[in-house]
């Protein structure tokens, strides 16, 4: 398939994915392999889109992001309480990611890792929420420092691929009693310092072959999956917010089973 092409089609599944509780990076390396991609060259083109998916966030958001900047010129404690928990959130994954990068590099070569994670994250999911108690709406600032470490540890079972950050953020804000858009808006908010974190590291291991321009995936290549990305992410966040709201995450839970079941059964032949 034509490179243009086929950063097109990563692009979409980044931006449709990346803040569905669906693992982008395990579509991503799924589509890799069940369309014949050759995953090593386009590993690090996977992990710089997202910078896409981040800016998504951040204009979708900006008024958060744009008063939490202008209180924290002011000392504003529900500002200074936010910045707070999104870095408590942060933590545990900055700290495990340098810590086992080479392990994680790992699996990223291993769809069949994906596939189960998929599975068995479905059925996680199915089981937060039919016992999950959430309580009444509340902004992030708000959150207890407990809760946000909590969801920052629950954030490194996605070092797993087929895990799903967004979804493990989330699960975890729920099964702590966060109610349900403000679990999804604190893990838009974390994915911010969370991706940006991995897309750095990426970009450095890389930044040889790509100024070379040696490498068989280009800037070309990386620009257009950041600009498709970054489109389809910025519906797909509006979207997702008022889906869960009103569905729960149930449909996400049955699709990661499908998902995964198909494609233990499509590898399992290849």
């Amino acid at each position: 398939m034509d490179l243009t092409l086929t950063a097109i089609l990563l692009g979409i599944v980044e931006g449709l994915t990346e803040f569905l509780p669906v693992s982008s990076t395990g579509h991503l390396i799924l589509a890799t392999e069940l369309f014949g991609f050759d995953a090593a060259q386009w590993a690090t083109f996977n992990i710089v889109i997202q910078l896409g998916a981040i800016l998504a966030v951040i204009v979708q958001f900006w008024r958060t992001f744009w008063a939490v900047g202008a209180g924290l010129l002011k000392l504003d404690p529900v500002s200074i309480r936010f910045v707070r928990n999104v870095l408590l959130a942060f933590l545990p994954s900055a700290v495990l990611g340098l810590l086992l990068k080479h392990y994680i590099e790992g699996l990223l070569g291993q769809p069949m890792v994906v596939a189960w994670a998929l599975i068995v994250g479905g059925i996680a999911i199915l089981g937060i929420e039919r016992v999950a108690k959430p309580g009444a709406p509340s902004g992030v600032a708000q959150l207890p420092a407990a809760t946000c470490l909590g969801v920052g540890l629950a954030q490194c079972l996605a070092m797993v691929p087929g895990v799903s950050r967004s979804g493990a953020t989330i699960m975890g804000a729920l099964a702590m009693g966060v109610e349900r858009r403000t679990a999804a808006e604190f893990s838009f908010f974390l994915a911010v310092p969370t991706m940006l974190g991995a897309t750095t590291l990426e970009l450095l291991g890389a930044r040889h072959e790509l100024m070379a321009g040696t490498g068989p995936v280009g800037w070309t290549q990386i620009g257009i999956g950041f600009a498709v990305a970054f489109v389809v992410a910025l519906v797909v966040i509006k979207a997702f917010m008022t889906f869960v709201s009103r569905s729960g995450f149930a449909p996400f839970a049955w699709y990661r089973i499908v998902v995964g079941a198909l494609a233990v059964f499509l590898l399992s032949r290849v």
